[in-house]
């Protein structure tokens, strides 16, 4: 429950201390760093769990955590451009319904669920697709799947940077579109064409989720925390709700069924993105048609 306050503190840290022409930047390399930590928990705990018990592990893992947290309270530079304020429950509430009725900020709420949904569920039920015949692995070689996350630490800092240069809602819809792509393909029945359906799926996805995240707190322009927590909510909401559908669909339809939503989602997403991408084009032509004095 205290972790997931973290992200949104992250970002917002990032949108104020840094530059505004390389916040996709700096996120893109947070967000990267996000992929490493979610392989290397993953690998460090099955390894420990291997060698000792999974009590042994959490407890490693726990050591660990407080350690950086600890280097990290210490090494963090004094915020330059926060400035502490008091906030009522009923100054936070029309806040809220701010941040929800500003039409870029909520469809980017809803790309966050729409894309960890997608995610989710991909991870949540590739492993039984792939222990299945004709390729029967056994679970320690499915679990070897999370490498490609690796792939992820590079396109979260490129997609981040290629934001700052060509615009994120472009970057964004280029970033869903590759999802969509790794998702189809991993309807091949050939094992190394399904594994590499799922890296660039996830090279994808760290990449539109790097941009979605650092625009949130763009768009805002008070209540930055607030928006962050906001689309964090929807991000883990996707993952949740659609992780879960997917398993009713893999019972249902098999392995094609779990595509198929992932994919409805992905398409759902894709097109809010490029909706944003006509008001933002829309926007232009109307400031620059108003004449000059």
């Amino acid at each position: 429950m205290m972790l997931a306050g973290f992200p949104a503190i992250a970002m917002v840290y990032i949108n104020e201390e840094f530059d505004p022409t390389v916040t996709g930047l700096v996120m893109g390399i947070y967000v990267s760093g996000t992929s490493i930590g979610g392989l290397a928990g993953r690998v460090i705990v099955s390894t420990l769990t291997d060698y000792f018990s999974w009590h042994i592990a959490l407890a490693g893992i726990g050591i660990m955590s407080v350690l950086i947290s600890i280097w990290f309270w210490i090494s963090l530079p004094d915020s330059k451009h926060f400035l502490p304020k008091k906030r009522l429950l009923k100054e936070m509430l029309p806040a809220l319904a701010r941040n929800m009725g500003h039409s870029t900020l909520l469809s980017l709420n809803v790309i966050g669920f729409l894309i960890m949904g997608g995610f989710v569920t991909l991870y949540n039920y590739i492993g039984y697709s792939l222990m299945s015949p004709p390729y029967n692995l056994s679970q320690t070689v499915v679990g070897c799947i999370f490498f490609v996350y690796i792939v992820g630490t590079f396109s979260s800092t490129y997609m981040g940077r290629l934001a700052d240069y060509s615009g994120s809602s472009k970057v964004l819809c280029l970033s869903i579109g590759i999802m969509l792509v790794g998702c189809l393909i991993t309807l091949d029945s050939n094992l190394y064409l399904k594994i590499l359906g799922v890296a660039i799926l996830t090279f994808g996805f760290f990449g539109s989720h790097s941009v979605a995240s650092s625009w949130v707190a763009k768009c805002a322009f008070a209540d930055k925390a607030q928006a962050s927590s906001l689309y964090l909510l929807f991000y883990y909401l996707g993952g949740s709700v659609i992780g879960t559908m997917g398993g009713i669909f893999l019972s249902w339809y098999g392995w094609d069924g779990v595509v198929f939503l992932i994919s409805i989602s992905l398409v759902a997403a894709l097109l809010l993105s490029l909706r944003i991408v006509i008001q933002e084009a829309r926007h232009k032509v109307c400031t620059s048609s108003v004449p000059h004095k």
